[in-house]
């Protein structure tokens, strides 16, 4: 697992995620396979050595099999709080704009995700993790370049895959 440590002895988990929109306006989201089901944007944690933009890239295209191009950077969210327990490390997640090449996305890492499916803003499934609703209003505003400091929602109950 990828670390950093924060000038006050914490440790902090960094990952990426993209917010990617079809031509009719819907998000690409993705359903964890395991844990309680949470929907979430494409993306993961950024390995050692690695830049949050080849990171996104790189998830993008695990869990999608397709190719991403990264738009702009829509924000930086420090995901903090024991909502989930304690002991769990903060988050740090890079969130960009993305557009998909090609085709349609499947499911291209199904221990990670059981569903990968387009949304519209309207009409979101739930539960949503706090930093994927926070995004998408950002994104929905036409916000670039947030930074935000999040708390974890407590643990939502484990719903069916």
């Amino acid at each position: 697992m990828s670390y950093s440590t924060l000038s006050n002895g914490s440790k902090v988990t960094c990952a990426v995620a993209a917010v990617i929109e079809d031509a009719a306006g819907r998000v690409l989201l993705c359903r964890q396979a395991g844990g309680h089901g949470l929907w979430g944007l494409p993306g993961g944690k950024i390995r050692p050595q690695e830049s949050p933009v080849h990171a996104v890239i790189r998830d993008v295209r695990e869990e999608t099999g397709l190719e991403t191009e990264v738009v702009e950077l829509l924000g930086m969210y420090q995901l903090t709080g024991d909502g989930c327990g304690s002991g769990i490390p903060d988050l740090f997640v890079h969130v960009f704009r993305g557009r998909l090449d090609g085709g349609g996305p499947v499911v291209n890492a199904p221990g990670r995700i059981s569903r990968l499916s387009w949304h519209s803003p309207d009409a979101l499934p739930q539960p949503l993790t706090v930093t994927t609703r926070t995004a998408l209003a950002d994104a929905a505003a036409g916000r670039a370049g947030v930074i935000r400091e999040l708390q974890r929602d407590p643990e939502p109950e484990v719903t069916a895959a």
